[in-house]
């Protein structure tokens, strides 16, 4: 039985051992203590406790983060876990500080519109959840390569450090990383 994960958008998506290997690997790597080892070890833990509690089929992300909070900081790692939550948090904050424009930036006289924009109508919030359900819905992708190619996206755009981003902007972001991704794939397929 495929255990199911039920992320914070209301997506639906399986279970991956190799996510919780990777974001406890990244928490201990941000307090200098990379250890692959220890994040397989510490992964197990959690996985185990995830299939053998109360036969469950699904859990949600935020279950899977404290979870995962909860196995470091019983075991001598709990800077990693100070370190995760924190990590979590700036995203939460970088996320509600960008807005979304609906503006087609192709020329100066555009560009000069996006900082001009004050109607509420125009703007949205960022919301990656919206890249995937585009992917999904209007072209047939799946969830799992739109929601990577969202996370791709997303990276980019706190890169940038932009608190306004046109919608043209995103758009030939989530053009350009699902041809890469597509890519990817195709050659991962003829190997």
């Amino acid at each position: 039985m495929q255990l199911k994960v039920i992320k914070a958008d209301g997506g639906v998506e399986e279970y991956l051992h190799t996510k919780v290997i990777g974001t406890i690997s990244n928490a201990l790597s941000r307090t200098g203590q990379p250890d692959m080892a220890v994040a397989e070890e510490l992964a197990e833990v959690v996985t185990y406790f995830l299939y053998h509690e109360k036969n469950r089929r699904s859990v949600t992300s935020s279950e899977i983060f404290s979870i995962i909070k909860a196995v470091l900081t019983a075991t001598k790692y709990e800077e990693a876990a100070v370190a995760l939550s924190e990590h979590h948090l700036e995203r939460k904050l970088k996320r509600s500080r960008i807005e979304v424009v609906s503006i087609n930036v192709e020329e100066l006289a555009d560009a000069e519109l996006l900082c001009k924009t004050e109607h509420a109508h125009s703007r949205s919030r960022w919301d990656k959840s919206r890249i995937v359900r585009d992917l999904v819905a209007k072209h047939g992708v799946s969830q799992q390569t739109a929601r990577m190619v969202a996370l791709m996206v997303e990276e980019k755009i706190f890169n940038m450090g932009l608190t306004l981003v046109p919608a043209s902007l995103i758009k030939q972001l989530v053009l350009g990383d699902a041809a890469a991704v597509l890519r990817a794939q195709r050659q991962l397929q003829t190997v």
